[in-house]
């Protein structure tokens, strides 16, 4: 990794992860710094070429081309590494960089050729890698060289129609055919004049092939990756429709586009006298069954012209200016998401700003980022931060486009997939945190006059509870009008039932004051366990013996005084379940007892959710209770009305997270002792000595003993992990069939909020954890989603399998 000057800022980027020229070696200490310093500054005047300067871009670009054919002699092969890696990684500026090939191949035609031969080469390890979406930018990268009279036309239509040619495979997934096809496609705004006008002939034909496939590709995943699920008033197209539709615009218009920056046309004259090169026949690489390709997702759509009425009118979503605007954005993200600072000044410098409503299209791309399913590109914090800081560049007019998109979104609410409806919640809550809460909340009073399980309502008091974890509760109380109170979460206070001295004819009363005492004289945990085996099992008769078993009010006294005692803060409560962890062991050796313990931790702490979040965190990671307990309290009918709040779902997301790690990290142990094993096998074949000989064999059956183990916790982990997904799925199915058979029963629409919440958290499950329940879709098909079931859930399942297809 080298250290760049990266548009004004310092930056790491990893110039060389593939090798783009043969002769490539790594770094070597040099005794003498200059030519170190020489590349350094190499490095840095290619990456900063096109930003602010006081001569133009041409001048620039004109200059840099000399400097660099200067120096090929002595760094040709640095040059190419570096041209290739900012062809990969920063394609925002590709027409800067195709131009600078241009004027280079135009001085040395040689040179063009060896950079043509790398870009293919790092194309072919790109796939390899499955660094799809970098592959899409090499791809373009090579076809605006057409442009710049690098490349010849008729061999860059060849490479299309191999590329073309995927969606005639047979037994290949629809997800390989699609990233071929939409490579061509997204190379068709910069390139399509220029190959319409060489070879129209073979252009249609290719455009046909592509128009067969489309038509007849299936799009059964489309409903599972859209925002809104209502068609108005933007709709929401699955990308290759929409990009099809743009090109096909495109073409209309004689391939005339008004948007990219194309700097080669300012050096016609010298680089239409360049000789061009062939590319070498690309085949591309047969599918494989670890290949790992992009999934399809949908264009989110959020304005049109009409919601941005002053200034530049906002392009059609059907002209292709819209791709290339968003793409261009959604690229300057991929490149600085980092560092926030540098990613928000970069997306308001975009060239060409004054021709568009620029924070329109920065604001709908964020969302759109950050709404994308199964999950957004980066984490979401960064789009808080990165809007945040928007808002402060731009504090006249970007807060006020903001604030319409909030506007927007909440009055969609209704349609809105319940996933993105949580993002929203985050987004919002944390952006308000920034801004001391400050919101007109008097605007959304709507949410006031229907039933609180509506979204509307739902929303807000989501978002509420959200802030309150950011503030604390007479904050809220304060910034909320006292209308909204019925909204405004409960104070999170302990709910102590053996407080009350009225309730002392309570089961158990006596024994919670004698287990607090001894609790505060630094009782043990066998001190503490005998105390509670006095207590009496409402489960069993009094003649009955068997004391041992499972027993409510035994867990009831002890862990509800316990977690008084410790309700003072997050820590208090940690260090008493460490410090009585025995004792919780004890109690929670059966089923019953781990689902009682979790009833127990919210009849405590129902009000304050946070706290019951974070110890049943801690309860999973101590191993009091498992993952498939907490599924099971979850989908229990003591949760039933707390089952469509969002911190219920981020307790089971929470879980499985926990067991898919478990399982990756006994496999990773696994893996490195068979690894070590090998070599040492390898050394044992390699060497001769007789003491080495016994010492490794020692070792080796160690070794191998220790793989035997290890073999058996990840069978017996991942058997507890297929369960876990077994229980989840089917309480699922059993929830919504009661539902479904419900509503028929009693002529009533199916389509409730419950139902819609339920359905999609469904839906949120198969989305999140994909390519874990991608290992037990046979198990899952035998099982539970047979063709038996109702088609409503069925057709979850059914989209989900679409997806890999």
């Amino acid at each position: 990794a080298h250290i760049v000057i990266l548009f004004g800022k310092r930056m790491k980027i990893n110039l060389v992860p593939f090798s783009c020229d043969p002769g490539a070696q790594p770094h070597k200490r040099r005794r003498t710094s200059e030519p170190i310093e020489i590349e350094d500054r190499l490095e840095s005047l290619i990456c900063r070429v096109g930003e602010k300067s006081t001569s133009s871009l041409e001048s620039n670009l004109e200059g840099l081309a000399g400097v660099l054919e200067a120096d090929l002699p002595n760094y040709k092969n640095k040059i190419l590494r570096i041209l290739c890696a900012v062809a990969r990684l920063l394609p925002e500026k590709l027409t800067v960089y195709t131009t600078l090939v241009g004027l280079l191949n135009a001085r040395n035609y040689n040179f063009g050729g060896e950079f043509v031969e790398a870009m293919i080469r790092q194309l072919k390890e790109t796939l390899k890698s499955n660094l799809y979406s970098e592959a899409v930018y090499l791809v373009r990268f090579l076809s605006d060289l057409v442009n710049c009279h690098v490349i010849a036309a008729p061999s860059m239509v060849a490479m299309f129609e191999n590329f073309v040619s995927v969606t005639q495979e047979e037994d290949i997934p629809q997800v390989r055919s699609d990233w071929y096809v939409y490579a061509v496609l997204s190379c068709l705004p910069w390139v399509g004049k220029e190959l319409y006008e060489k070879k129209d002939v073979e252009m249609d034909r290719l455009l046909n092939q592509i128009d067969g496939y489309l038509k007849r590709r299936q799009k059964i995943h489309v409903p599972m990756l859209q925002v809104w699920s209502a068609e108005k008033p933007h709709p929401q197209e699955e990308y290759l429709d929409c990009l099809w539709a743009q090109v096909q615009k495109l073409k209309k218009d004689r391939w005339q586009e008004r948007h990219i920056l194309r700097p080669y046309i300012a050096f016609d004259s010298v680089l239409c006298e360049a000789l061009q090169h062939n590319l070498p026949p690309f085949t591309p690489p047969a599918h494989s069954d670890d290949a790992v390709y992009p999934m399809p997702h949908v264009v989110f759509r959020m304005f049109d012209y009409t919601d941005a009425p002053e200034g530049p009118v906002m392009p059609g979503s059907h002209s292709v200016e819209r791709f290339v605007i968003e793409e261009n954005l959604h690229c300057i993200i991929k490149s600085h998401w980092r560092e926030r600072k540098t990613c928000a000044a970069q997306l308001l410098s975009y060239p060409g700003k004054n021709k568009i409503p620029l924070n329109y299209h920065i604001v709908e791309v964020i969302f759109g980022e950050l709404f994308q399913l199964p999950s957004p590109p980066h984490i979401e914090v960064m789009y808080t931060a990165l809007l945040i800081e928007l808002c402060k560049l731009q504090p006249g007019s970007l807060p006020q486009v903001l604030a319409q998109a909030t506007e927007m979104m909440y009055m969609r609410l209704d349609t809105m997939n319940t996933t993105c409806v949580d993002r929203f919640v985050s987004w919002f809550a944390h952006h308000l945190s920034n801004f001391q809460f400050r919101w007109s909340w008097d605007d959304w009073a709507d949410c006031l006059t229907v039933d609180n399980e509506k979204p509307k309502p739902k929303f807000v008091k989501e978002v509420l509870e959200k802030c309150m974890r950011l503030s604390y509760h007479q904050r809220i109380v304060d910034i909320v009008p006292p209308s909204f109170s019925a909204l405004i979460p409960a104070e999170p206070m302990f709910q102590y039932k053996y407080e009350d001295e009225s309730n002392t004819s309570l089961p158990g009363f006596a024994t919670a004051v004698t287990v607090t005492n001894a609790i505060k004289n630094r009782a043990s945990n066998e001190e503490i366990l005998a105390v509670l085996k006095e207590i009496p099992n409402p489960n069993q008769d009094d003649d009955d013996d068997e004391g041992d078993g499972f027993n409510p009010l035994k867990i009831d006294v002890f862990l509800q005084t316990l977690l008084h005692l410790a309700a003072k803060s997050f820590s208090h409560s940690f260090s008493a379940l460490a410090k009585f962890h025995e004792v919780l062991k004890t109690l929670t050796e059966s089923d019953e007892g781990k689902l009682h313990i979790l009833k127990v931790v919210y009849e405590a702490w129902r009000k304050h959710p946070q706290m019951i979040a974070v110890l049943v965190d801690k309860m999973i990671r101590t191993q009091i209770v498992d993952c498939a307990a907490v599924a099971n309290w979850i989908f229990s009918s003591d949760m039933a009305h707390d089952f469509t709040r969002l911190y219920m779902w981020e307790i089971l997301h929470s879980t499985i997270r926990k067991m898919n790690k478990h399982v990756q990290k006994i496999q990773k142990e696994l893996e490195e002792a068979k690894d070590k094993l090998e070599k040492q096998q390898h050394k044992k074949d390699s060497g001769d000595e007789e003491d080495m000989e016994k010492n490794s064999d020692d070792e080796d059956g160690q070794l191998e003993e220790q793989i035997e183990r290890l073999q058996e916790k990840v069978e017996s982990a991942q058997s507890e992990q297929k369960n876990l997904f077994l229980v989840i799925f089917q309480r699922f199915i059993m929830l919504l069939t009661e539902h479904l058979v419900r509503c028929e029963t009693g002529s009533v629409d199916i389509n409730t909020s419950w139902y819609k919440n339920c359905i999609e958290r469904l839906q949120q499950i198969f989305l999140m954890h994909h390519v874990i329940i991608q290992q037990y879709m046979g198990t899952l098909e035998n099982l539970l989603f047979t063709a038996e079931l109702d088609h409503h859930i069925l057709a979850v399942y059914q989209q989900f399998c679409a997806l890999q297809l």
